[in-house]
């Protein structure tokens, strides 16, 4: 009976002490600081400002896809599969989540079994004998509870704190996943920049050659002079060291894509294609689209909670803490354990823990919280503050980069048309080599930086994504 009326008292208490009735409430109310007055409109785009909703996890796609390669399919796939950036992220949401399942166990009581078996002999001299030695067998069954009633909030506040910072590191993992998605997308619209300016460069030493001997054949019937035979050396040897450069950045490029899907660099390789991805048109949306889906922002709020719920802890150490015991089991000396003779139950320790004085070290710990707090504020409007450009960045890119594109096309096909002509008439003895020197070099130029100008859009295709925390539809 006396053990019936023992687990009832801590069942009630149990029940009040998890209905959490009103009590003082150590953590601030939290509410999500501005970030900073945002923008009605990017700068690059047409007015049109929305509310925005959390879609911070809400699925990216194979955004890549726009870019219509095979090649790059497959190496965002090795990534996604071998990155060990990406692995990394992966284990720093397991871990946060795993901190997470730590701090809401204190929600409930700790429960405990134990067993003993043990032979023993006291002393005939021990206080309180009757003069006589004994020896005898203890055997114990049993199991101990223990709970923190929370009265102030502090497990509360910590569980809030941790399940905050799961959802962040959650937003930390889609937001390395983006970053690396794009960086692969980028170095390899770099790799196929250089594909395609390699190939340029070996037409161009092919027709250097063929000028070189037309020269030469020249100047040994004597028509043209040595200085014509030089200047077409120069042209030729200038055109091969720049495929020398060329291959050697591209080897450089590659090995980072390497490094990107987790692959030795030594063992990988792409094959050569001279082919610039062409530049997909990423649709924008407004800037509320943008708070609503970068990764980064969703996880510099959710840090902003749990630093709040910070706060809740440490102010919480400054009230009294409170901690309900409960034990219960067998215990004999020999013959059957399991009996009712031998239960045994203690109910407590009730331990009350008052803080008096601690040389401030408690107030101390409430300050230190709030400063914490006022700084992932300040990282939370940075990060906003930074997208914000960072959108605006690629979108000036992206629409200079176009004019620039069509510019830099028509004064290519200007200098090639100019370099053939000017070709003729040398071979006609109707200019000297000089003029054809000129015209090479400048079609060359021109040819070159176009390749730039769309490997640039392409980069900008991307950092658009980047961005933006991923496409936008509609």
């Amino acid at each position: 009976m006396r053990t019936r009326l023992a687990l009832g008292a801590l069942g009630a208490l149990l029940a009040g002490g998890c209905a959490q009735v009103p009590l003082p409430e150590a953590a601030p109310p939290v509410a999500t600081p501005p970030a900073a007055i945002p923008p009605a409109h990017f700068a690059e785009i047409p007015p049109g400002w929305a509310e925005a909703a959390p879609a911070d996890a809400a699925p990216r796609g194979a955004w890549w896809h726009a870019f219509a390669d095979p090649a790059l399919d497959d190496l965002e796939t090795r990534a996604a599969a071998a990155s060990p950036t990406l692995a990394a992220a992966l284990a720093r949401r397991d871990e946060a989540r795993a901190v997470l399942g730590q701090a809401a166990a204190a929600e409930v009581p700790e429960i405990d079994a134990n067993a003993s078996a043990a032979r023993n002999r006291v002393s005939q001299s021990r206080p309180l004998s009757q003069g006589n030695a004994a020896t005898y067998n203890d055997f114990r069954l049993g199991a101990q509870l223990s709970y923190e009633i929370d009265l102030w909030g502090r497990v509360r506040n910590a569980v809030r704190a941790a399940r905050a910072e799961s959802a962040a590191s959650e937003a930390d993992l889609a937001a390395a996943r983006l970053s690396l998605q794009a960086a692969v997308a980028d170095a390899y619209a770099r790799l196929r920049g250089l594909d395609a300016e390699a190939d340029l460069l070996e037409r161009s030493v092919v027709a250097y050659a063929t000028a070189l001997d037309l020269t030469r054949r020249r100047h040994d019937g004597g028509v043209a002079s040595g200085l014509d035979e030089n200047r077409a050396r120069t042209v030729l040897g200038n055109a091969r060291a720049q495929v020398a450069d060329v291959a050697s950045r591209r080897a450089a490029t590659e090995h980072e894509i390497a490094a990107l899907v987790g692959e030795a660099a030594g063992a990988f390789h792409i094959a050569p294609l001279a082919h610039v991805p062409q530049a997909p048109s990423v649709p924008v949306g407004t800037p509320a689209t943008l708070v609503q889906r970068r990764p980064d922002i969703a996880a510099a709020e959710r840090r902003v909670a749990e630093a709040n719920a910070r706060v809740g802890v440490a102010r919480a150490a400054l009230f009294p803490t409170i901690t309900l015991g409960l034990a219960g089991g067998y215990e004999t000396t020999g013959g059957s354990l399991l009996s009712a003779p031998n239960t045994t139950w203690a109910l407590g320790p009730l331990g009350l823990s008052l803080p008096l004085f601690d040389g401030g070290r408690r107030r101390a710990g409430v300050r230190l919280s709030r400063a914490q707090y006022d700084e992932v504020v300040a990282n939370y409007r940075g990060s906003v503050l930074t997208a914000f450009r960072e959108v605006e960045d690629a979108l000036a890119a992206a629409r200079d980069l176009a004019r620039e594109a069509e510019a830099q096309k028509t004064a290519a096909q200007a200098a090639e048309a100019t370099s053939r002509l000017s070709f003729t008439r040398y071979r006609e003895g109707a200019a000297n080599y000089f003029e054809v020197v000129t015209a090479q070099t400048d079609a060359l130029n021109a040819q070159r930086a176009l390749l730039a100008v769309e490997t640039r859009r392409a980069q900008a295709s991307v950092a658009i994504v980047r961005a933006l925390g991923g496409p936008v539809t509609g």
